[in-house]
C-alpha cells in the first residue's frame, strides 16, 4: 500500500514526458520560451511549496533565459526586483508573439496541471498518515502468564476437538471447562452457547444470558451475537426486541464473528428492521464467503444435507440405512460398483453416513485392485489432500492419476492437472494443467471446468477471457461447486466480463456462505429430531433461521406448528413466532411456507385474518411453483368467494389442476367436485319454477349442507344394504323313514305311475308329502301282496330304498352328469 503514490508517480511522469514526445510529433518544435514554460510548469506544481521554492526556480530560470538573448541590464535591479515595470513590458511586447503557440499548448499544459495537482494531494495525504502513525504509542506486547497460556492451549484443544467430526465431544467440553475456570473469555463463550443450545450439555437460558452480559461488557464478539440472539429469539428472560438483537448483532459483525455477519447480510437482503440494501447486505455475505472459499480444498468443501422436515412427513422417502447396507453386502460380494459408491459416501458423508476417510480408502483400493478408473482417481484425491487417517503424499497420487487418466477417466485428468498447475511433486506446466483440464471439462466433470475458467479469468498460461471463465465457471455450479458460486460472485460485484450486478452477486455470496462449517449445525439438529430431543433440535434451527437459512426457518416454524416445542408455555406465543418463521422462509421462495402462511393468514393464527393475502399467496405458489395444495385451495375460496369473485368454472379448473399435478390430490378433488355439481344443480333448481321448495322453510334452507349430507348417508346405508351377500335357504329336515315293508310297497306300487327324474331335479317338500301319502294307501289295502313279495324277493326292499333314497342328490351321484 505504501507504494502505490511512488509508483502513481513515476507513471505520471512517464505520461508527461510521453505527452511532450506526442505534442512535438503533432505540433512541431515550439519556440524556446514556450517549451521553457511547459516544462517548468510542472516542476512547480510537484514540488512540496508551491508558494515559495516553485516560484523561485521559475522566476531563475526565465531570468536566466532572457539574459541570454536580451541586451545586459542592471544586475541589481533585476535581482532585487524581480517582479519589476521593465520586465512586465518585455512580456507585454511578447505577448502577441506567443501567443499562437501557447494556445496549441493549453489543452495538454491543463491535463498536466490537473494530474500533478491530484499526485500533491496524494503526497500530502501520504505525509499526514505518516505523521498519526508516528505520532501513536505502538501496543504494547503484554506477555501472558503460565495460566492464561495453559488456558489457551485447553481452549485450542477444545475447539479442534469440535470441528472433527469423529471425536469424543464430553473430553473437549472438559478442557473448555478448565480453560474457563482460568476466566478465558472465548472459552466461557462457548460454554455459555453449549447451555443456551443444549448441546452436550443441559439447558440453563438465564445462566447463558448472564454470562452473555458479563463477556459482552469485555468485548466478546461471540458473547455480543448471544444476546443478539436472545433478544430475537425472546428466551433466558429477554423479552422480544429487534433494536436490541440488531445492535449486538452489528458489534458482533463488527468484532469479525462469522455468523453476526451472516445474519446483518440476510437483514439488509430483505429489509428485516432496516432498509433494505443489497450494497450492504454485498460487503457482508462478501467477507463470510471470502473465508469459506479459502478453506475449500480440492474436495469441494463438506457437503450439506438440507432436509425439510414439512416435506419429509408429507413424502416419506426409503430409509437410507437400509439402501447402505445394501450395498454394502454388495460390496462385500466383490460388486465394482458398489465398492465405488460406498467410497463415494463415506469420502463425502451423508444422513445415513458418516464422513471417513479410512473406510473410502478401503472401498477405492478394492475398486482399483479389479481396474476400475474410479477407484484409481479417487485413491489420487484421498493422498492428495491427505487427512487425519491418511497422509498427504504426491508421489502416490500422481501415480494413481496417471493410471486413471491412462484410462480416460476425467477424476484422473483433473487431478493431473491441478499437479502440474500448482507444482506439487512435478514441476509447474500450465500448458499441460491447460491440456488436462480440458480434457476433464470436455467429459463434464466439474473440477476440471472450475480449472479451466480459473485458468482463463486470472491468464494463468492463456489469454485473459472473462467470457470463457463465465462459461466454465456457470457449467461447475451446475454440479454445485462451491468456488465456482465464489468466482461468479467476484465477477457480477465488480462487473467483471459483465454489467455489474449486486443482486446476482449477493446471491452467489449467499450461496457460499450458507456452505460453510457452521451449516453442520443443521445435520446435527435434524440428528436431535430424529431422537425426539425436539427442544435441542429448534433451538438450533432458530439460531440458524436468524442466520437466514430457509430450511432452519421452516423447520423451526413446523416444531411450533406442530406444537412440539415446550419452551414456551403460551400457544399464541408460538403461534405468532411460527408465522414469522413461515413468513421469512416464504420470503426465500420456498412454496409449502407460502401456503402455510397462507393458511395462517386464513385461519387468523399469529396474525389478523386476511383472506386477501392468503389468496395472494396461494396463487404464488401455484403459479411459481405448482403446487398442488395452493391450486387446491385457491380453488375452494374461489367456490365460496373468500378474498375474491366467486367463480365456480375457475374453482373446477384449479381443482383439476390439482389433481394432475399431484396423484395423492385426486380423491379431495373428486369430493370436491361432486359438492360443486351438487351446487350447481342447486342453483339450476332456484332459477327453475321449482324454486319454491327452498323457501318452505328457512331452517331447511339455511341448514342445506346437513340434511345433504343425512340424506347422501342414508343413500350409502340403502346401497349397502341391498348389495350384501345372498345366502342360500336351508334344506327342510328329511322325515321319518317308513318300515322296509311300506317302502317295498311304495316301490311296487308308485314307482310306475311316478315320472323320471332328469339330471339336477330336486325334491320339492310337497312331492315328497304326497308320496308318503300315497304309500300309506297302499300299504292298507295291498297286505297280502306286500307280504308275498317280501317273501318271495328279498333284494327288493334294499333296491327301493336306495332309489328312494338317493332321488334328492341324483345330480351329484348320476355318472352322466
Amino acid at each position: 500500500m505504501m507504494r502505490l503514490p511512488s509508483i502513481m508517480c513515476i507513471s505520471m511522469l512517464l505520461l508527461v514526458q510521453c505527452s511532450h514526445l506526442l505534442r512535438a510529433e503533432l505540433q512541431g518544435p515550439l519556440s524556446e520560451s514556450a517549451s521553457t514554460t511547459a516544462i517548468s510548469e510542472p516542476e512547480a506544481v510537484t514540488s512540496t511549496e508551491p508558494h515559495s521554492q516553485s516560484k523561485t526556480e521559475a522566476d531563475e530560470i526565465t531570468t536566466a533565459e532572457k539574459d541570454a538573448k536580451a541586451p545586459p541590464v542592471d544586475l541589481s535591479s533585476s535581482a532585487t526586483a524581480p517582479g519589476s515595470n521593465d520586465r512586465k513590458a518585455a512580456k507585454l511586447k511578447d505577448k502577441d508573439k506567443e501567443f499562437a503557440p501557447r494556445t496549441k499548448v493549453m489543452p495538454a499544459a491543463l491535463f498536466e496541471r490537473l494530474w500533478n495537482d491530484s499526485l500533491m494531494k496524494q503526497q500530502k495525504l501520504k505525509a499526514q498518515i505518516e505523521k498519526i502513525e508516528a505520532s501513536q504509542t505502538p501496543a504494547e506486547v503484554v506477555e501472558l502468564t503460565p495460566e492464561q497460556m495453559e488456558a489457551q492451549s485447553l481452549y485450542e484443544n477444545a475447539m479442534e476437538m469440535l470441528a472433527k467430526p469423529r471425536t469424543d465431544k464430553r473430553v473437549a467440553f472438559t478442557l473448555l471447562r478448565k480453560a474457563a475456570a482460568f476466566n478465558h473469555l472465548k472459552a466461557r463463550a462457548e460454554l455459555a452457547w453449549a447451555v443456551l443450545l443444549g448441546h452436550w450439555m443441559a439447558f440453563d437460558f438465564h445462566h447463558a444470558a448472564d454470562e452473555f452480559e458479563s463477556l459482552a461488557n469485555e468485548g466478546v464478539a461471540e458473547a455480543h451475537m448471544g444476546l443478539g440472539f436472545l433478544y430475537s429469539a425472546g428466551v433466558g428472560g429477554k423479552n422480544v426486541s429487534q433494536p436490541l438483537a440488531l445492535l449486538h448483532y452489528t458489534l458482533a459483525a463488527l468484532g469479525d464473528n462469522t455468523l453476526a455477519q451472516m445474519a446483518m447480510g440476510y437483514r439488509y437482503l430483505y429489509g428485516i428492521n432496516v432498509p433494505t440494501s443489497c450494497e450492504k447486505a454485498l460487503i457482508q455475505y462478501k467477507r463470510v464467503a471470502k473465508k469459506v472459499a479459502s478453506k475449500i480444498t480440492f474436495a469441494n468443501g463438506p457437503v450439506v444435507h438440507r432436509v425439510r422436515l414439512l416435506d419429509e412427513l408429507e413424502n416419506p422417502g426409503s430409509h437410507e440405512t437400509e439402501i447402505v447396507d445394501y450395498y454394502q453386502l454388495l460390496a462385500d460380494k466383490g460388486d465394482v460398483q458398489s465398492q465405488v459408491g460406498l467410497g463415494q459416501l463415506y469420502y463425502q458423508g451423508g444422513k445415513a453416513i458418516q464422513q471417513d476417510h479410512q473406510k473410502a480408502l478401503e472401498y477405492f483400493t478394492l475398486a482399483a485392485n479389479a481396474g476400475n478408473a474410479i477407484g484409481f482417481a479417487f485413491l489420487g484425491k484421498l493422498y492428495l489432500e491427505g487427512s487425519e487417517q491418511i497422509k498427504a503424499d504426491n508421489e502416490t497420487a500422481f501415480k494413481y492419476f496417471s493410471k486413471a487418466s491412462e484410462m480416460g477417466d476425467p477424476v484422473g485428468q483433473s487431478g493431473l492437472g491441478l499437479m502440474y498447475l500448482k507444482g506439487l511433486g512435478v514441476p509447474k506446466d500450465s500448458i499441460k494443467a491447460l491440456s488436462y483440464f480440458t480434457q476433464a471439462a470436455d467429459q463434464g466433470w466439474v473440477d476440471g471446468q472450475l480449472q479451466l475458467g480459473t485458468m482463463y479469468f486470472t491468464g494463468n498460461g492463456v489469454k485473459t477471457d472473462y467470457k470463457l471463465a463465465l462459461k466454465y465457471f456457470n457449467l461447475a455450479t451446475q454440479s454445485g461447486h462451491v468456488l465456482a458460486y465464489y468466482n461468479l460472485g467476484i465477477m457480477h460485484a465488480y462487473g467483471m466480463g459483465m454489467l455489474r450486478s449486486c443482486p446476482a452477486a449477493v446471491e452467489f455470496f449467499k450461496n457460499v456462505a450458507e456452505r460453510g462449517r457452521w451449516s453442520s449445525r443443521l445435520m446435527h439438529a435434524y440428528s436431535d429430531y430424529k431422537q425426539n430431543r425436539i427442544d435441542e433440535a429448534y433451538m438450533q434451527y432458530s439460531l440458524m433461521a436468524e442466520v437466514g437459512y430457509e430450511v432452519a426457518q421452516s423447520n423451526a416454524a413446523f416444531l411450533l406448528d406442530r406444537e412440539e416445542v415446550h419452551v414456551f408455555n403460551d400457544r399464541h406465543e408460538e403461534l405468532i413466532r411460527a408465522f414469522y418463521y413461515w413468513k421469512r422462509a416464504a420470503g426465500q421462495g420456498y412454496s409449502a411456507a407460502q401456503v402455510k402462511l397462507g393458511d395462517y393468514y386464513y385461519y387468523g393464527w399469529g396474525t389478523k385474518t386476511d383472506f386477501e393475502t392468503a389468496a395472494a399467496l396461494y396463487r404464488k405458489a401455484s403459479d411459481q411453483q405448482y403446487n398442488a395444495q395452493a391450486m387446491f385451495n385457491l380453488g375452494y375460496m374461489h367456490e365460496q368467494g373468500l378474498g375474491m369473485k366467486k367463480d365456480w368454472h375457475l374453482a373446477k379448473r384449479l381443482y383439476d389442476l390439482a389433481a394432475e399435478t399431484n396423484s395423492d390430490a385426486k380423491v379431495p378433488v373428486a369430493i370436491a367436485l361432486f359438492k360443486l355439481q351438487m351446487l350447481a344443480k342447486i342453483e339450476s333448481i332456484k332459477q327453475s319454477p321449482y324454486r319454491f321448495i327452498f323457501y318452505m322453510d328457512e331452517n331447511i334452507a339455511a341448514n342445506w349442507d346437513l340434511y345433504m349430507i343425512t340424506i347422501l348417508t342414508l343413500l350409502l346405508g340403502i346401497i349397502m344394504y341391498t348389495r350384501r351377500p345372498f345366502q342360500q335357504p336351508e334344506q327342510p329336515a328329511q322325515p321319518p323313514q317308513p318300515p322296509a315293508n311300506d317302502i317295498a310297497a311304495v316301490a311296487v306300487n308308485a314307482t310306475p305311475a311316478a315320472p323320471p327324474a332328469s339330471a339336477g331335479a330336486s325334491v320339492t317338500p310337497a312331492a315328497s308329502t304326497a308320496a308318503t301319502a300315497a304309500a300309506e294307501v297302499a300299504s292298507t289295502s295291498t297286505t297280502a301282496l306286500t307280504a308275498t313279495a317280501s317273501s318271495g324277493d328279498s333284494s327288493s326292499p334294499t333296491t327301493a330304498s336306495s332309489s328312494a333314497g338317493t332321488s334328492s342328490s341324483s345330480n351329484t351321484l348320476d355318472p352322466t352328469d
